[in-house]
């Protein structure tokens, strides 16, 4: 570091502490400023680890835009494959964070859907913006909704597949709540294959499916293509669901705190950016659709970021629920009964044999401490609780509240 930076970086702290008043700087505040030596990153490069999707946009403009640098880390991207080999890179310290299933990491903390392993969420990366697509087979047939869908296999009886990305994560419960409470079971009623984000229009292409649920740009790339519909959005699911978070292993963060806060703030300044603007969401869109992060069309991307949403049966709407990476700062804390919510699903589904304890769970992975010192860093609000209450499709409200009685209330479970 220069002379002259370190002038600067060391009147800015004055500045700061100056506009704290006499209490000192608080350690959040501190975080701003990596010149002090003890709240600089203990690790200064970071591979963050993300799959083929739009929702990956936050990880790759902090590294595009060189948001990373003004936090003092510097953030590499690396694309994979699959989420099974997120979840292995993670784990095994190939990877020092994931753009990442929510579900995911809950199911590695508790031993389910792969290897047991102590994990962390330090952020929400984005809300909504998934969709459930079925074939234009079915679609033609008169399955182009999930009334639609269950008439239609009531009538036809044969084997249904449907596809999610991974069996903890956030695109099989989308599907399987979506089904349930269409009167599927999704267990019993179907067929539920596991298929990469990626490779999930290219299998519905050759007829290895019925439907699947995906994240974007797979769901209108599929229309654009011609081979599927959109049955539904995850928004009309659950309004402004959590989706993929940044995860990454107990053992990094209790090793590289600072590290870990750095990169929160990071992403959470460059979900803001995202945030801000047609401009720079299709900036966003124009970088992701790269070889080297997306790979596909702009216009497979740019527009139901901006909410211009079609279903391929030529119905267009406005959707006001759009993926969201910001949202005037709503959107990036780690809500433990975000984190519940996914718990209870795994227990409704039977890939928990007994009711965890939900609460205690959520606080060992959800690092609300550590967000809430990122967040201040990089001036982002926060919120009044750790919980926060939603309704979802049947009018059944989550708030964290009881949860094992919410996961033995519905009528179709495993």
């Amino acid at each position: 570091m220069t002379d002259l930076s370190k002038t600067s970086l060391h009147r800015r702290t004055v500045l700061q502490a100056a506009a704290v008043g006499a209490v000192g700087v608080s350690p959040a505040l501190r975080s701003m400023v990596y010149a002090a030596g003890s709240d600089a990153p203990e690790k200064k490069e970071v591979k963050i680890g993300f799959i083929p999707l739009t929702d990956c946009a936050s990880v790759v403009m902090a590294s595009v835009l060189g948001i990373d640098q003004k936090y003092g880390v510097k953030i590499v991207p690396s694309k994979e494959a699959s989420w099974a080999g997120v979840r292995d890179k993670l784990a095994n310290g190939e990877l020092d964070f994931a753009h990442v299933l929510y579900g995911l990491v809950y199911g590695v903390h508790l031993g389910i859907g792969g290897p047991k392993k102590d994990m962390a969420v330090l952020m929400t990366l984005n809300n909504n913006g998934q969709a459930i697509t079925l074939s234009k087979k079915l679609a033609d047939a008169g399955a182009v909704d999930g009334a639609g869908l269950a008439q239609l296999m009531a009538k036809e009886k044969r084997e249904y597949t449907f596809a999610q990305t991974f069996p903890t994560g956030t695109h099989a419960m989308w599907l399987y709540y979506w089904l349930a409470a269409n009167g599927i079971d999704p267990l019993k009623g179907a067929k539920v294959i596991t298929v990469p984000p990626p490779q999930m229009v290219a299998n519905m292409r050759v007829g290895n499916m019925d439907g699947f649920c995906v994240g974007e740009p797979w769901n209108h790339r599929a229309i654009m293509d011609g081979i599927g519909i959109t049955a539904t959005t995850t928004q009309d699911i659950w309004k402004d669901h959590p989706e993929k978070v940044l995860g990454t292993t107990s053992e990094f963060v209790q090793k590289y705190p600072n590290t870990a806060r750095a990169v929160t703030a990071a992403i959470l300044e460059a979900g803001r950016w995202i945030d801000e603007g047609l401009a720079n969401k299709n900036k966003m869109a124009e970088t992701i659709a790269g070889k080297a992060y997306v790979n596909t069309s702009v216009d497979a991307i740019n527009q139901r970021i901006l909410g211009r949403y079609q279903n391929g049966l030529g119905k267009t709407w406005d959707d006001p629920n759009y993926m969201k990476f910001y949202n005037d700062g709503a959107v990036n804390f780690p809500y433990l009964s975000d984190g519940m919510w996914f718990l209870t699903q795994h227990k409704r589904w039977g890939l928990l044999k007994d009711h965890p304890d939900y609460l205690a769970v959520a606080k060992s992975i959800n690092r609300t401490e550590l967000y809430k010192q990122a967040a201040t860093a990089a001036k982002a609000p926060l919120p009044k609780s750790d919980m926060r209450s939603s309704k979802l499709m049947d009018g059944v409200v989550w708030d964290g509240k009881e949860p094992a009685k919410y996961a033995d209330s519905f009528k179709i479970k495993a």
